[in-house]
C-alpha cells in the first residue's frame, strides 16, 4: 500500500509576527519523520511524505492516490487546527490513523475534556475558564494554588514558572498573559501536589491497551513538570533545571492509572494511539490533566522509552503500533 505521511516539521510554522516564541512546539523534528516511515517500510508498504494538511490539500487536488494515512499535523492558530487533515482525508475517502477529526477538535479543548472525562468518572481538577483578566470574579475563586495555561493548546505551550499562582493578584496577571500572548482563553485549574506526575500512554483499539506508566520529574521549588519549563520555545528552556521525582509508582497506582486512562480513551473516541497526563496528590489519588490523541513519535519520547522499557526495537514496535491501526481500518 502506498500510506501518506501528513506532519508538520518545525520548518513549516506559518510564523506571524505576533506569534509566542513556543508557538511551534508541537512540531516535529525530521527524526519523527524518518521513524514514521521506516515504520511503514518495515510493514513491506510505500511512505509517501506528504507534510501539512496545506500540502495535502494541493497534492489532493493534483492528484496524489493514497491507500491510508498516518496523521500526526498539528495545524496552527485555530481551535480546529487538528481536525484539518482528518477531515481532508475523509473528504478524500482515504482511511487514515489515529482518531478522527471530532475526537481532535474537542480534546484541544482543555475545558470540554475535563467536563466530559469528569462525566465519565475520571478525577479532574475543578477548573474555571476566563476571557480576560477582568473577567477574573473574586467573589467565585477556587481554592489556590492554581495553576494557569491556555485552553486550546499542547505541549506544554504558553507555560512558565509563573502559571502556578497564588493568589489573586498572579492569577490575573496569568490569565492576562495567556490571552493576550495566545489570543485564546486562559484555563484555571486545581494545582495538583505532593504526590508526582505520570504520563500513560495507549495504543489499540477494541480493545486498546495500556502501556507501562512513566513517572516525569518536577521542579522542586514551583512543583511544575520539568518537561513543561523545558518545552521547544520557552522562556526557561535553557535554564539548568534541578528536578526530582514525586512519589511512588507502585502496582496499584500503575494499574489505576492505566485503567483511568483506559476510561478516558474510550470515552473520547480515540483512536490506534494517544498519551494522557495525570497528577497525584499527596493522598494518592490521581488526578487527569489532558490527552493528546496526537502524541509525538519522536524517537526520544514517551513510546521510544515505553519501547525500550519493554526491551522492544523502536521501529519494529512502532510498525506494530500502525499495523494495529491498519487492522481496525481492516486493510491487512
Amino acid at each position: 500500500m502506498r500510506i501518506g505521511l501528513i506532519y508538520d516539521t518545525f520548518d513549516a510554522y506559518p510564523w506571524t509576527d505576533d506569534a509566542p516564541p513556543d508557538a511551534d512546539a508541537e512540531y516535529e523534528p525530521a527524526e519523527t519523520v524518518d521513524a514514521l516511515a521506516a515504520a511503514v517500510e518495515h510493514l513491506g508498504h510505500t511512505p509517501v511524505r506528504v507534510g501539512t494538511a496545506f500540502d495535502l490539500r494541493e497534492r489532493l487536488d493534483a492528484g496524489l492516490a493514497l491507500d491510508a494515512a498516518i496523521n500526526i499535523a498539528e495545524g496552527a492558530r485555530s481551535r480546529n487546527r487538528e481536525a484539518y487533515a482528518p477531515i481532508l482525508l475523509e473528504m478524500a475517502n482515504i482511511p487514515c490513523l489515529g482518531s478522527d477529526a471530532l475526537t481532535l477538535s474537542v480534546t484541544l479543548d482543555k475545558a470540554w475534556t475535563k467536563d466530559l472525562v469528569a462525566a465519565a468518572e475520571v478525577p479532574t481538577p475543578p477548573h474555571r475558564v476566563y476571557g480576560t483578566a477582568e473577567a477574573v470574579d473574586p467573589n467565585d475563586l477556587l481554592p489556590f494554588p492554581l495553576f494557569v495555561k491556555p485552553r486550546y493548546e499542547g505541549t506544554s505551550k504558553g507555560i512558565t514558572p509563573q502559571s502556578r499562582v497564588d493568589d489573586l493578584a498572579a492569577l490575573r496577571r496569568a490569565v492576562e498573559r495567556i490571552t493576550t500572548a495566545y489570543d485564546q482563553d486562559a484555563i484555571a485549574e486545581g494545582f495538583v501536589s505532593g504526590g508526582g506526575e505520570f504520563t500513560v500512554a495507549v495504543v489499540g483499539h477494541a480493545p486498546p491497551e495500556a502501556l507501562p506508566v512513566l513517572q516525569r520529574g518536577v521542579e522542586p521549588t514551583t512543583g511544575i513538570g520539568l518537561h513543561a519549563l523545558e518545552h521547544r520555545g520557552a522562556p526557561t528552556a535553557d535554564e539548568d533545571w534541578d528536578y526530582e521525582l514525586r512519589g511512588t509508582l507502585d502496582s496499584a497506582l500503575e494499574e489505576h492509572l492505566q485503567t483511568l486512562t483506559l476510561r478516558l480513551f474510550d470515552t473520547l473516541d480515540c483512536r490506534d494511539f494517544a498519551r494522557a497526563d495525570f497528577r497525584v496528590d499527596a493522598e494518592g489519588q490521581p488526578w487527569f490533566l489532558e490527552v493528546n490523541p496526537l502524541p509525538t513519535f519522536n524517537p526520544g519520547d514517551t513510546f521510544a522509552i515505553v519501547a525500550e522499557l519493554m526491551g522492544r526495537d523502536y521501529i519494529e514496535y512502532l510498525a506494530e503500533v500502525f499495523e494495529r491501526g491498519l487492522r481496525r481500518l481492516a486493510l491487512v
